[in-house]
């Protein structure tokens, strides 16, 4: 049961970090908009140079989209489906967080905590998967 919270309220943090990514992205909003919490909040420059990075898609669909479907994903999964395929999604998850942290560090150069945040999620979910397998 504790795993399951923990792993609803990451979920919901991770689908309202890729709202606000793909938000951005699609210039639905501007990434430091005055109704965003502050700690949120990113530069004009920094947030669109990162969302619009060769990094930011995988086969042309924006990291933001795929997270907002994996954190809805995993929500639903809670409710609805039997578990195996959210650890699978989980894992191709971390691994994608994983180049993409590496990315960010050592090839752009650049520091955005959201991105971090979302990576570390990424990571505290698989955990949560794991140990959650067994009791579901």
């Amino acid at each position: 049961m504790a795993n399951s919270i923990g792993i609803f309220l990451l979920s919901l943090t991770g689908l309202l970090i890729s709202f606000y990514f793909c938000g951005v992205y699609y210039r639905w909003f501007s990434p430091d908009a005055a109704w965003i919490p502050k700690v949120c909040r990113m530069n004009e420059g920094i947030c669109a140079s990162i969302v619009h990075r060769p990094h930011a898609k995988l086969f042309g669909i924006p990291n933001a989209v795929l997270g907002f479907i994996f954190y809805s994903y995993l929500i639903a999964d809670l409710f609805f489906f039997p578990p195996g395929l959210a650890l699978v999604l989980s894992a191709a998850a971390l691994m994608r967080s994983l180049y993409l942290a590496y990315a960010l560090i050592f090839w752009e150069r650049t520091s955005c905590r959201l991105c971090f945040v979302s990576h570390v999620l990424n990571g505290a979910l698989m955990i949560l998967l794991i140990g959650s397998g067994v009791s579901r």
